[in-house]
C-alpha cells in the first residue's frame, strides 16, 4: 500500500468523480489492506466551554457575532466535563474530545484546568482530543505532556475558497497549529466541511492539503454543513449523502491510514446512507446526544444500527491513532 505526499488536483478530482461503486469499492480494498476489518471507533464529543467566540466562521453558532440563540458560557467544571467523560466510556466510546469556543489558547487558570481534563480522560483509559483553537508551541507540549493523544484543528474547505468563510484567521494560521502539535508528537485531526457553497475541485483541493502534508493526519473528521438559523450559511442548501459518500472515500483512498470520522450532518442521514459512508472508509462516529452543539443521532439508534449491520465497535485495547 503505496503512501503519497504528491497528489495533483486532476488525479484527485478524477478519483472523486468516479462512478459511485467503483469509488466505494476501490475505497473499500484500501480500507480492508490499511485496517483488516470493519470496525468502528465510538467517540464523544463534549463542548467544554461553548459560545461567545470571536471569530466569524461563516458555518458555526458559536461565534458571538451570529444571532443564533447560543449563549456564551464559562468554562465547564473538571469534575463535570469528566463525569460525562465516564459517561461516555461506559457507553462505549474510546475516544473523548473536548472543544472550547477560543480562537486561541490562553495561557492561565482555563488551560490549567483543560489540561486537567486531558490527564483525568487519559486515566479513564479513553484517547483524549482537544480542539482550542489556535496555539503555541510550548501550549502544544504542555498538551502532549498531559497526555493528549490527538488536536483537532480542521482546515474547513479549500485555501481558495477559506476567505469566503472566515477572515479572523489565516489558512496559514490553521496550517501553523497543525505544525506546532505535529511537532510536539501529539496526534493530529483535521479535516474539513462541505456544503458551503465551495466547488468540488475545492472539496478535492482541501483533501490534497492533507494528503500531501509531510504525515497524513491520523484522523480526518468529514462534516457535512449543517446550517444554523443566524449564521451566514443558514440558507445553504443540504449536502446529498451520496456527496458525503465521495468525500469519505477519496480520503480514504488518499489517505489508507487514517482513521476517517463520519462526523456532522450524520443526523440528516438515513441508516443506508450511514452504512454507505462506512463502506466508503469511514471507520469513526461520533455518538450521543449532541455533536457540540448540532444535533447528533440517539445513542440507542446508533447502536442498533451497528448491531443490526454487523459492524463491531472497536474496544479500548485496539482503539486507533
Amino acid at each position: 500500500m503505496e503512501l503519497r505526499h504528491d497528489w495533483k488536483l486532476a488525479e484527485v478530482r478524477a478519483l472523486h468523480d468516479l462512478p459511485l461503486l467503483e469509488l466505494t469499492y476501490r475505497a473499500q480494498t484500501i480500507h480492508r489492506e490499511a485496517f483488516g476489518d470493519n470496525a468502528v471507533q465510538l467517540c464523544s464529543l463534549l463542548s467544554v466551554k461553548t459560545g461567545g467566540c470571536p471569530e466569524d466562521c461563516g458555518y458555526c453558532p458559536q461565534a458571538a457575532r451570529h444571532h443564533t440563540g447560543v449563549k456564551a458560557e464559562k468554562l465547564m467544571p473538571v469534575n463535570e466535563v469528566l463525569a460525562s467523560a465516564r459517561q461516555a466510556r461506559d457507553a462505549g466510546a474510546t475516544r473523548f474530545c473536548m472543544g472550547a469556543a477560543w480562537r486561541e489558547v490562553k495561557d492561565g487558570p482555563q488551560f490549567d484546568a483543560v489540561l486537567d481534563m486531558v490527564r483525568g480522560v487519559r486515566a479513564m483509559g479513553m484517547e483524549a482530543c482537544c480542539t482550542l483553537g489556535m496555539l503555541s508551541d510550548d501550549q502544544a507540549r504542555r498538551l502532549k505532556e498531559a497526555g493528549l493523544s490527538a488536536y483537532n484543528h480542521n482546515l474547513d474547505t479549500s485555501e481558495e475558497k477559506y476567505g469566503d468563510i472566515i477572515s479572523t484567521r489565516t489558512y496559514q494560521d490553521r496550517l501553523d497549529t497543525l505544525q506546532s502539535v505535529r511537532d510536539a508528537g501529539i496526534h493530529v485531526c483535521s479535516g474539513g466541511i462541505i456544503g458551503m457553497g465551495e466547488s468540488v475541485d475545492d472539496r478535492c483541493q482541501l483533501l490534497i492539503t492533507l494528503a500531501n502534508q509531510p504525515e497524513h493526519p491520523e484522523s480526518v473528521p468529514v462534516n457535512a454543513l449543517v446550517p444554523v438559523k443566524g449564521t451566514p450559511l443558514a440558507e445553504q442548501k443540504q449536502v446529498q449523502p451520496i456527496e458525503l459518500v465521495r468525500m469519505i472515500a477519496t480520503a480514504r483512498i488518499l489517505m489508507p491510514k487514517a482513521m476517517v470520522r463520519l462526523s456532522a450532518g450524520r443526523m440528516q442521514m438515513n441508516q443506508e446512507a450511514q452504512l454507505l459512508c462506512m463502506m466508503a472508509g469511514a471507520n469513526s462516529i461520533f455518538f450521543g446526544d449532541k455533536l457540540l452543539t448540532t444535533g447528533n443521532p440517539e445513542y440507542q439508534a446508533d447502536m442498533a444500527l451497528l448491531q443490526q449491520a454487523g459492524v463491531r465497535p472497536l474496544q479500548p485495547n485496539e482503539a486507533r491513532p
